[in-house]
C-alpha cells in the first residue's frame, strides 16, 4: 500500500522515474515533450512534474495548466495506472502563489507582497487578470481590505475547471521506497535541499535554497536527489547525488526531463528544443555513476546556446 501525505508524494519503487524540469509557460516545449512521453510511459513508471508550470513572459499560460490536465488524464486512461502514479510537485512561483493567498497573515504586507512577485506570483496575478499595481496597493490596506481580496482571488481560481483541484494537489516532494532499511531512495524536489536537514525540516529550502545544491554522501540516505529549477540558472547538472534539470526553458533554453531507473541511476536525458525537436542522449547507469567529470562533458555537448533552442 503506497501512502501519500499532504506533504510528500510516495512513489514506491518504480521500474523508471520521468522528472520533467521547470516549464515557465513555454507550451510548445511541454506539448512536444507530452507527445514523446506519450510513446515512452508503460505501467510501473512513475513521471514527477517539479513546479513552475507558468511563466510571467509566457503568452498562455491557461492552455499551459490545461496541457497539464489533459494529459494527466490520457495516461491515467491506461489500464494499470494508478492517480499518485503522476506527481506534480509545487515549485518556487506556485509556493509564491500560495503565500500571496494567505497574505493577511504575513507580518509585513508589503514585504511579503514583493518577495511573492519576485519568486513568480505575477504569472498567477496576470492568468487571472489581477493588476500587478492594485495588488501592491492592496498590500498597503488593513488586514480585512486584505482578507476580502485574498477571498477574491480564490474566487478567481475557483472559476476556472480544474485549477483549484490542481493546486489543491500539488506536493513538496516526492520519494521512492528504496531498500528495506530506507537507504537507496530517490528523492525529487521543485529546487533545493539541505544535506544536514530531514525532509520534514527543510521548510523554505525546498523553494528558496540559501545553500548550495549538493548532496554529501555520509549524511544522506538518498541514492540521488533531483530538482527541476535552479534559483542561479546555473544550468544542467548530473553531479553524482545531486541532479538539476534546469535548463532553462522559459528563458531561451530546452525543457529537460530526465529518466532514472529505481535506484536513481539516470538511464536517459532528453532535450526538448523549439520547432519540435527532441533529443534523447543515453546514459551509462554504471559505468558513468564513476565518471562525473566525462558526464559533465557530455550534459555541456547536448545544451546547445540558448539561441539555437529559440
Amino acid at each position: 500500500m503506497r501512502s501519500t501525505s499532504e506533504k510528500f508524494v510516495d512513489l514506491a519503487s518504480p521500474r523508471r522515474l520521468w522528472v520533467v524540469a521547470a516549464i515557465n509557460g513555454n507550451l510548445e516545449r511541454l506539448a512536444t515533450l507530452h507527445d514523446h512521453l506519450a510513446l515512452r510511459f508503460s505501467i510501473r513508471d512513475r513521471l514527477v512534474y517539479t513546479g513552475n508550470y507558468i511563466g510571467t513572459g509566457a503568452f498562455d499560460n491557461h492552455a499551459v495548466l490545461e496541457e497539464l490536465l489533459a494529459f494527466r488524464s490520457a495516461l491515467l486512461s491506461k489500464p494499470g495506472m494508478e492517480i499518485h502514479d503522476i506527481v506534480h510537485l509545487r515549485g518556487p512561483t506556485e509556493e509564491a502563489w500560495q503565500r500571496l493567498l494567505r497574505l493577511q497573515f504575513a507580518p509585513s504586507a508589503s514585504m511579503a507582497v514583493e518577495r511573492c512577485l519576485q519568486a513568480g506570483a505575477e504569472a498567477y496575478l496576470r492568468l487571472y487578470g489581477v493588476s500587478v499595481n492594485d495588488t501592491k496597493s492592496i498590500a498597503r490596506a488593513g488586514s480585512v481590505a486584505i482578507t476580502r481580496w485574498t477571498n477574491q482571488l480564490r474566487g478567481l481560481q475557483r472559476q476556472v475547471p480544474g485549477h483549484e483541484p490542481f493546486v489543491c494537489s500539488l506536493r513538496r516532494a516526492a520519494i521512492t521506497f528504496g531498500q528495506p532499511d530506507g537507504r537507496g531512495r530517490v528523492l525529487v524536489v521543485p529546487a533545493g535541499y539541505d544535506f544536514r536537514r530531514t525532509l520534514d525540516e527543510q521548510g523554505d529550502n525546498l523553494w528558496f535554497p540559501r545553500t548550495s545544491f549538493h548532496v554529501d554522501v555520509e549524511e544522506t540516505r538518498y541514492a540521488r536527489v533531483i530538482r527541476g529549477a535552479d534559483p542561479m540558472q546555473a544550468g544542467v547538472s548530473t553531479d553524482r547525488l545531486a541532479v538539476t534539470l534546469d535548463g532553462g526553458c522559459g528563458r531561451g533554453g530546452p525543457l529537460m526531463c530526465g529518466c532514472f531507473d529505481g535506484a536513481g541511476n539516470l538511464l536517459e536525458l532528453v532535450t526538448v528544443g523549439g520547432r519540435g525537436a527532441v533529443e534523447s542522449s543515453r546514459f551509462e547507469s554504471v559505468a558513468r555513476s564513476a565518471l562525473p567529470e566525462s558526464r559533465a562533458a557530455n550534459v555541456q555537448d547536448i545544451l546547445a546556446p540558448a539561441e539555437q533552442w529559440v
